[in-house]
């Protein structure tokens, strides 16, 4: 069982891993006046944080000792296990540990799972913004484990991140929001590419498309609503809209892309899901029946 967290944390904070990400969580520290220690496999990568008044520790075990709080910012999880695995086993004690690290749910569970085991106090985050939100109003980092490590440390990890939510005692539901949130934002940037690719073959700019595409934009927060409320009633009412119908325009868009010269792969990816439901009985159904497809496919 992991010892209760301290409840009079100190401003003391180390960065393990000083990529971009790690490099702007260090910066915003030392922007809040936070005692910062900082340590990286290439120690070039320290120097400009020293020069703005980091300690630079020689390695990671003096990097740990130094602080209460410790951030990792690795390229995964499991390359932060295998650091952590490489200290010695009394350097964490006492010591919360903050894991940013690109993950799937089941990777951040088996890093609680293995922290558990050598009873390290462990807190896993997803940082939600680039590295020029780091520090700033803008900022938001999703965290997901053991609350009670994330309110001792509240005011340090606030310091990267005004919005700091707790999202669940999942350890992997942090990266469960994080993955889910990137796809809407991916799949968004990579339709708006493909429908800027589209018009520009037609005539238009990219320029003169924005305000059009912007258009759609406005209307999807209260179509998320009702796509949300569809799915956890597990009904998809076709009064408004149904798949029937949408499968044509989607047809469409297919067409439209091969006139222009334009990869289809994207548009053909939505009307196969909607022939799909169709083929399965429920063309009479909205739109909202695509996630029964998605959940059970072929």
């Amino acid at each position: 069982m992991t010892t209760d967290p301290n409840p009079h944390a100190t401003n003391t904070v180390s960065v393990l891993g000083l990529g971009p990400m790690g490099t702007a969580l260090a910066q915003a520290l030392l922007s809040a006046g936070a005692d910062t220690t900082v340590w990286n496999r290439t120690a070039s990568k320290a120097q400009p944080l020293e020069q703005a008044g980091a300690t630079v520790a020689p390695d990671a075990a003096a990097a740990v000792a130094a602080s209460d709080l410790v951030i990792t910012c690795l390229r995964d999880h499991a390359s932060t296990r295998e650091l952590l695995d490489e200290l010695p086993a009394e350097a964490l004690a006492e010591r919360t540990v903050v894991v940013f690290a690109s993950s799937t749910p089941s990777e951040a569970r088996a890093t609680q799972a293995w922290a558990d085991d050598k009873d390290i106090r462990l807190l896993v985050g997803a940082i939600m913004v680039p590295t020029p939100l780091i520090g700033s109003p803008e900022g938001l980092i999703l965290y997901s484990g053991r609350e009670d490590l994330l309110e001792a440390h509240r005011p340090t990890l606030e310091k990267l991140a005004p919005r700091s939510p707790f999202v669940g005692a999942d350890p992997g539901m942090a990266s469960v929001l994080d993955t889910a949130m990137l796809e809407v934002f991916f799949t968004g940037m990579t339709a708006f590419l493909h429908a800027a690719a589209v018009v520009t073959a037609n005539g238009l700019s990219a320029a003169d498309f924005v305000p059009w595409a912007n258009s759609m934009l406005d209307i999807l927060p209260e179509t998320f609503r009702g796509l949300a409320e569809d799915t956890d009633r597990g009904e998809y009412p076709g009064t408004e809209d149904n798949l029937a119908m949408e499968l044509s325009a989607l047809r469409h868009m297919v067409h439209a892309s091969h006139d222009a010269g334009v990869d289809s792969r994207l548009p053909a990816l939505l009307r196969d899901v909607a022939q799909d439901a169709v083929d399965r009985g429920h063309g009479a159904d909205g739109w909202s029946r695509v996630v029964e497809v998605l959940r059970q496919p072929r």
